[in-house]
């Protein structure tokens, strides 16, 4: 078992199912963040919600292009935030939501990037190229490895839906990652929780692999089907919350905020898992 399947199955044992995404958008901070520059108003703000929220929480995911967008600014605030996550909130995942997927020499600046210089404990990686552009990341045994299978958007079922023979595209990535390419143990997927009968036919064909589930609450998508979709015996899903809890208030409470929402999303968790277990 690798390292990543070992810290998530930690946290999950500790009724941990909630990833918080961290998508900074400096338009929607409270006004007080707006007399620093956006290194400091960034780090500041992520910094904030992860010590408010680390008791309920088993990952962080700092979405790469919210922070690349404000250029060297961005860049060194996520330096901050990931060594400040490892710091204070050391047993959290942290995975770095970038998509990357390229050719193969590409794809090894990538995965170095990804694991070696921002220390992410797991990436989220495009299949499109196929699997030898995802080999590089696959090769780093003890980080976690999230392919996109069915995503959360509206547009997903423009391509993810066609039929590859007897089956739709991203049945044959689900399957293709885990009976051939997880290897090491250390591949999940992402599938959106907006398409909550496409989780479970996922959950179905893959067993007990991580499935990383954006969607829930901004983008409409329902917990109670996420769970009931995606759980399994020992855990199983990553349940993906981010504008919901980092703008749960827009004024000095923020923190409080977002700490109440991802508590409230615990508590529904752990009702549920009270009910299957009778």
């Amino acid at each position: 078992m690798s390292k990543i399947i070992e810290m998530l199955e930690a946290q999950w044992r500790g009724n941990k199912f909630v990833c918080v995404g961290l998508d900074p958008d400096i338009q929607k901070l409270p006004k007080k963040f707006n007399q620093l520059d956006p290194e400091d108003a960034i780090a500041d703000f992520c910094m904030q919600i992860v010590d408010a929220t680390q008791e309920f929480v088993c990952a962080y995911k700092p979405n790469f292009a919210f922070f690349e967008q404000y250029g060297p600014d961005g860049l060194r605030a996520l330096r901050h935030v990931v060594s400040h996550i490892h710091a204070t909130a050391p047993d959290a995942i942290v995975i770095l939501d970038a998509k990357r997927g390229d050719i193969g020499s590409t794809s090894s600046a990538l995965a170095c990037a990804a694991f070696d210089v921002w220390g992410a404990d797991a990436i989220t990686v495009n299949p499109y190229l196929g699997r030898d552009a995802i080999q590089p990341f696959l090769d780093y045994k003890d980080k976690g490895v999230i392919v996109l299978c069915r995503t959360s958007n509206k547009g997903a079922t423009e391509f993810q839906n066609l039929r590859v023979g007897d089956q739709p595209l991203f049945m044959r990535v689900a399957r293709a990652v885990a009976d051939e390419w997880n290897g090491h143990g250390n591949c999940g997927l992402v599938v959106g929780a907006t398409a909550p009968q496409e989780l479970n036919e996922v959950r179905q064909a893959v067993g007990n692999m991580p499935i990383l589930v954006p969607g829930v609450g901004a983008q409409g998508g329902d917990l109670q089907h996420v769970l009931r979709a995606g759980l399994t015996a020992d855990g199983g899903v990553l349940i993906n919350v981010s504008r919901s809890v980092l703008y749960a208030s827009n004024d000095q409470d923020f923190a409080q905020a977002a700490r109440k929402e991802v508590e409230r999303m615990n508590v529904e968790i752990k009702h549920f898992l009270v009910e299957v277990s009778r």
